[in-house]
């Protein structure tokens, strides 16, 4: 793969909410289409809701995944181009840490312990370390490595182990006369010196742990087995020894004094709306990003949350806002693919846009393949065959058009399969919801409308099988009264819709329902229930019933 590949972004290509078939197949039809046309990104097929039994049915027929799920389209942390900080381990010295944020101009650098944050540290816990230290003994109390005392002095071990610690005592410079010095050096103790042999003598015999010979001087042969002898290390360094003085704290390693405890971390699946709000609170600058692991992976700050991505979105066989994927308002839309009315949806900026009085979805997605002269798959066609049998009721709905027809019995061909005998066995699995609860009935193809000011959803169940709708009535009914105050609107409709007989008995919850039914299909006002024989189709027929009624209401 190279490397204009992994700069690809996706593009989800999405249906509505409880998506049906074509909902399903135009969105893996059209990612086909779009990946074969455009290299510039990478078209996904994504879906809102949960596949019901047809599409299901349809999908392992013709050998296709299903789209891949979005919960919402909200940002996350993964749409922030993070800063590629590259951690370092607690054991580096205050010194190197600051010459590393100073090169990078990194203000916080992560502590990282097998690839998980272990802390972080600022530019201002390494300036509190510099100007606030007096204690001599904190050298040893951060147990600092000789490794890390050699790399500041630019220094070298003479004698001893440079894999050692300096764990115990104070340091201490030497620059008394000797039986002064038998005052103020003790056992353990880190002594900085000049070249002078009797100094060097009197240290290793009070026990120092270490001795510090400034100026590069050389260090004679008796001292270096005097050390030895006595276990202490010997390190010679050429800075004088005020320089000497003012860079041994740097030494110390970085894990004394960063931050541990009530770290504040992103994941990778944090919201962007709420990481804003944190990061309101806190007077850090930049913060830690973690995977699903752990791991850490990246620092975001206030500054990268200008450069957000947002997340890019073509949308299929809707444009009516209530059914669009959650945070449709955070994403980028920059396609609409549909054969429904025009519908609530807004965009910032100009779209594509393409609205056709067709039956299907599939049908539009078929006459562009046709357009750009792209060879259709046999699987990709047996998908468009399916979503316009089902968007259609195999020919019956009355929003089927010639073209329709013409596109499904092309799309047979190209798949080699025979349009009725697959339809009666798509339908029947379809249909099969015997072993259903009613909340999986209810949202396999519920869509919500917006009509006027009047908010009401609209639910569809459509079967060959009679004794099978009266016992989805019997589920549904209760559901819907016990859901009604959940389902944030007027009025909800369930279409039982009988594909032999074309006929649907509507069911109507709400105050205002039955009167609304009976005004657009000019039924008895003391009718109460409604069987509509020739109604199949709630896009064609229902919908636009409603809201020619609705339209002339107050709310």
């Amino acid at each position: 793969m190279d490397n204009l590949e992994l700069l690809k972004r996706p593009v989800y290509i999405v249906g509505h909410k409880n998506p049906d078939t074509d909902s399903i197949c135009s969105a893996i039809a059209y990612a086909y289409l779009k990946n074969k046309c455009d290299g510039t990104c990478e078209y996904v097929p994504a879906r809102a809701g949960q596949v019901n039994q047809e599409t299901q049915y349809v999908l392992n027929a013709f050998h296709a995944e299903p789209p891949v799920y979005l919960h919402d389209v909200m940002t996350d942390a993964r749409d922030i181009d993070m800063n590629d900080v590259e951690g370092v381990t607690e054991d580096v010295s205050l010194k190197k840490a600051w010459h590393l944020m100073r090169d990078r101009g990194d203000v916080t650098v992560p502590v990282i312990e097998q690839q998980k944050l272990a802390g972080i540290i600022t530019i201002g816990d390494i300036a509190n370390a510099y100007m606030d230290v007096y204690d001599n003994g904190i050298l040893s109390r951060a147990k600092t490595s000789y490794k890390n005392i050699l790399e500041t002095l630019d220094a070298k071990m003479i004698v001893g182990d440079e894999d050692g610690y300096f764990e115990s005592g104070e340091v201490v410079i030497a620059t008394a006369n000797p039986d002064v010095l038998e005052e103020y050096i003790h056992f353990g103790d880190m002594v900085i010196l000049g070249n002078r042999y009797e100094t060097q003598l009197c240290a290793i015999e009070m026990g120092a742990a270490c001795v510090i010979i400034t100026m590069g001087a050389k260090v004679s042969k008796t001292i270096q087995i005097f050390a030895k002898e006595h276990n202490c290390i010997i390190i010679n360094t050429p800075y004088d020894t005020a320089t000497v003085a003012r860079l041994i704290n740097q030494s110390m390693p970085i894990g004394y004094f960063m931050k541990r405890e009530k770290l504040t971390t992103f994941k990778v699946t944090d919201k962007t709306e709420d990481i804003r709000a944190i990061m309101k609170k806190k007077r850090y600058h930049d913060f830690p990003v973690l995977d699903e692991e752990e791991h850490y992976v990246g620092m975001i700050s206030r500054r990268t949350l200008l450069n957000l991505r947002k997340k890019q979105l073509i949308l299929v066989d809707h444009n009516e806002l209530s059914q669009t994927v959650d945070g449709i308002e955070y994403a980028d839309i920059l396609e609409i693919i549909d054969h429904h009315r025009i519908g609530t949806l807004e965009t910032v900026s100009p779209v594509f846009f393409r609205n056709q009085p067709l039956g299907c979805t599939a049908t539009i997605i078929y006459q562009m393949y046709q357009e750009k002269g792209i060879e259709i798959p046999k699987n990709i066609a047996g998908l468009m065959m399916s979503a316009i049998i089902s968007d259609t009721l195999m020919f019956h709905s009355p929003t089927v058009t010639a073209m329709d027809k013409a596109a499904a019995e092309k799309l047979s061909e190209i798949c080699g399969i025979e349009l009725e005998e697959f339809a009666i066995d798509m339908f029947g699995a379809g249909s099969n919801l015997g072993d259903k609860d009613a909340d999986e009935i209810f949202k396999q193809d519920y869509k919500n409308f917006s009509v006027n000011g009047f908010e009401f959803g609209v639910g569809q169940i459509n079967s060959m099988n009679s004794i099978e709708l009266e016992e989805i009535k019997e589920k549904i009914v209760p559901y819907i009264k016990e859901k009604m105050s959940e389902l944030q609107v007027d009025m909800c409709f369930f279409m039982l819709t009988n594909i032999v007989y074309e006929k649907t008995e509507l069911l109507c919850f709400g105050d205002k329902a039955r009167a609304l039914v009976r005004e657009a299909f000019k039924l008895p006002k003391t009718q109460k229930k409604f069987e509509l024989k020739n109604l199949v189709s709630r896009k064609k027929q229902l919908i636009p019933a409603f809201v020619s009624v609705l339209q002339q209401w107050e709310k």
